[in-house]
Order: C-alpha cells, then sequence, then structure tokens
C-alpha cells in the first residue's frame, strides 16, 4: 500500500466497499472511529484499525450501539472528526443519540451497511430498508443528511462527501450502504491529500469569555470550539438558549428548532444532488439509489438498445429528497420505474412528488439477483404502454 507521511493512502486500489469507506474516512480527517461490532459491516472497523496507528487515528469497540454514538459526539466536540458504522439493529438503537446529535448541532457521520430485517433478519444479504427510519426514525422535527453509494468508489467518495456536509452544516450525515456495496471489490482511486477538498470546521475565533456556543451565524450555523481549551459552556439536549442553559418554554423551542430545519432546507440547492442520464427525450425514468441503481443503468441501456426512451435518475442524496427535480419529470414523463431492495419506502417519495401527473411503478428487486434486470425490463415494457395514469403506485414482485 502506497502512503503519504499521514498515513493516507494514495493511488488505485483494488478494495471492497468497507474499505473504500474506511480510507474515504482517513482521507476526510477522521480520527476517531467508535463502533460496536455488527455484520455486514465489520470490515470497516478492520481496515481502520489496521490503518489507524499510522494515521495517528482512535478507534474504541464501546459495550453497545446506544454508548457508541454517544462517544461519537463527544469526541467530535473535543476537535475530532468522528464516525462509527453500524447496520440495521445497530441503527435503531443509535436512534436517541441520532436525536441528541442533531440537537446539539454535532458534525459526525453514521455509515449503515444494510442487511435484511427486520430483527436480526438476514445479516449476509443486502437490503435498502433503513431508508425512512434514517430519516424519520428519532422523534421531534429536524432534518437529516443521507447519501447513497452505488460502488467502492462512490463509497470512498460519498464518505468524503458526509464529512464535508457534516462540517458545512453541523449535522450527523448517514452514509447509506449495504451488504452487497459492502464486500464488492472494484478499483478505488484514492487522490492526493491536496487534491481532496474539505470543509473546515468553523471555529469561534472571538474572546474565551464571550464564546456563546449556540449562537448562529449568517448562514445559521453556530461555530464551534473544542472542549477543554479554556472555554466555559453549557451543552444539553433540552431545550436551549444561545449559552447552551436549558429554557422551557414555547418561544426558545422555536429559537432552537426551527433552524434546525431551516439550515438544511435553504441550502437544498447546496445539498440535494443527483445523476441525469438519458432524461431529455424519456417517456420512461428509473428512479434509483445506491446499490439497485447499477441494475437501473444497465435496464436502462437495454431498453433504449430495443428502441425505448429510458431515462435514468440517480439520487446521489437521498435526503434531502430531490422532490423538486422528481415533481419537473413528472410534467414530462410518463411514468417512473423505482427499484428498491425492500417493499416499498422512497417510491413513496417519488409518488407524493409527481402529484399524480406521472404512473410509478414499483419493483421490490433483487430477489433474482441484485444486478438481474428482469425485473426492471418487465416494468418498463408496462410503463411504456400504459397511456391513463393509474391510481396509485402499480407494484412489481
Amino acid at each position: 500500500m502506497k502512503a503519504d507521511p499521514s498515513g493516507v493512502l494514495t493511488g488505485k486500489h483494488n478494495l471492497s466497499g468497507n474499505q473504500a469507506c474506511a480510507e474515504g474516512a482517513l482521507s476526510a480527517g477522521c480520527r476517531f472511529l467508535s463502533v460496536y461490532p455488527i455484520v455486514p459491516a465489520l470490515e470497516v472497523s478492520e481496515r481502520f484499525l489496521q490503518r489507524a496507528k499510522k494515521a495517528g487515528a482512535t478507534f474504541i469497540q464501546m459495550e453497545d450501539e446506544i454508548s457508541t454514538l454517544a462517544a461519537v459526539i463527544g469526541a467530535s466536540w473535543t476537535g475530532k472528526k468522528s464516525m462509527t458504522v453500524t447496520s440495521g439493529p445497530g441503527l435503531s438503537l443509535m436512534m436517541e443519540h441520532i436525536g441528541l446529535g442533531i440537537m446539539l448541532e454535532t458534525p459526525c457521520v453514521i455509515v449503515d451497511v444494510q442487511r435484511v430485517g427486520p430483527g436480526l433478519g438476514l445479516p449476509s444479504q443486502p437490503a435498502q430498508a433503513d431508508m425512512m427510519q434514517v430519516r424519520w426514525g428519532s422523534h421531534g422535527d429536524y432534518e437529516l443528511i443521507a447519501l447513497a453509494p452505488s460502488s467502492s468508489q462512490e463509497m470512498f467518495d460519498f464518505t468524503i462527501k458526509a464529512f464535508n456536509f457534516s462540517e458545512r452544516f453541523r449535522i450527523p450525515v448517514a452514509v447509506m450502504s449495504d451488504e452487497y456495496l459492502a464486500h464488492l471489490q472494484e478499483d478505488v482511486v484514492i487522490p492526493r491529500a491536496e487534491d481532496i477538498k474539505l470543509e473546515p470546521r468553523r471555529y469561534f475565533d472571538g474572546p474565551k469569555d464571550s464564546y456563546l456556543p449556540f449562537k448562529r451565524d449568517e448562514n445559521m450555523i453556530p461555530r464551534m470550539v473544542d472542549i477543554g481549551q479554556g472555554y466555559n459552556f453549557h451543552v444539553t439536549g433540552l431545550t436551549h438558549d444561545d449559552r447552551g442553559y436549558p429554557i422551557m418554554d414555547e418561544e426558545y423551542q422555536e429559537l432552537n428548532v426551527h433552524p434546525l430545519v431551516k439550515k438544511i432546507r435553504d441550502y437544498t440547492d447546496e445539498i440535494i444532488k443527483v445523476q441525469e442520464t438519458n432524461t431529455e427525450d424519456a417517456d420512461v425514468v428509473i428512479v434509483s439509489y445506491g446499490a439497485t441503481s447499477r441494475a437501473a443503468f444497465k435496464a436502462m441501456k437495454q431498453a433504449r438498445g430495443s428502441g425505448l426512451k429510458v431515462g435514468s435518475l440517480k439520487l446521489v442524496t437521498v435526503w434531502p429528497f430531490p422532490e423538486k427535480r422528481v415533481a419537473e419529470l413528472a410534467d414530462k414523463v410518463k411514468a417512473f420505474v423505482v427499484p428498491e431492495m425492500n417493499l416499498g419506502q422512497i417510491v413513496l417519495e417519488v409518488e407524493r412528488c409527481s402529484y399524480g401527473k406521472a404512473n410509478v411503478f414499483f419493483i421490490a428487486h433483487g430477489e433474482k439477483g441484485i444486478e438481474n434486470t428482469d425485473d426492471i425490463l418487465k416494468a418498463i415494457n408496462q410503463a411504456v404502454h400504459v397511456n391513463d395514469i393509474k391510481d396509485g403506485i402499480v407494484k412489481f414482485r
């Protein structure tokens, strides 16, 4: 392995998605990884631990997933770029601290390597059934950013992107992987450190006695300091004032929570990323994310080869959802085809944002293999030949 003096790899390497995630975290400046071991996410921890000493990073195994995310939040407040990696059962246990991290406006990254559930399910099989949970699983009003990679290269790239978003908006950011991507072995190109654009942490630079940990700047983002550097302040998940001191009334609840939502919603044009192919003349658009995008893109090319006007809308950011772009496409196309490794989650967002202007066909994808395109092509062929608007989602199994 070729590494620079900081221990970060450079050049081309054949890596699994999990290994690429660990390398992306290190390249992003992550120097604290807290985990409770879980399949199919183990190789992220193994790779990070293997490389931690040379990179000057800390690895810690906690007693459970609840304490794991607490450690990540605490490490972030001491100045460390921090991350955890888990799978479905662990993500469920982290929900309370996801809400805490949002209320404390703590930059950190949560990687969810999805597997079949509910319960313990099938640990060795891929799924995409945590997509609604990661967005809505905690309580209260909030926004969250979630990215969906579809290759080992994107596991590397999107992990860096997640850290950049977390620092830019002072928010926990999720990377939604799955068991298939976790163990997919592909070449990954790792740029030199100086060629990777990293979002710096925005620090307070005034007198120590005037620091207010939750006083917002012009972009609604409070400036941070590192705990232990002589600043006297309070950090709490309760409704609080700019000092961090609890104040229990409706006025301060509004002052706390509305900016948590607005600082994301007001910047959706900056946050939301999609990859479009052949949507200009499409009659049918396949909306996909994560590993299913691999089959979706193949199906699009096969359909195009047979003379059908099919395009692809791949979601890079699933949350916030690109509702504006889906609505624009609904004005032009006959139908959307949505393959997912679940029984229906993001397809509900596509239907909502179509406003009844285009048909929506759902496929519970992956039963014949994740990269098999038969089910997607079947849905495309029906979508092309349906001339009226169906009431609700048309489901394929």
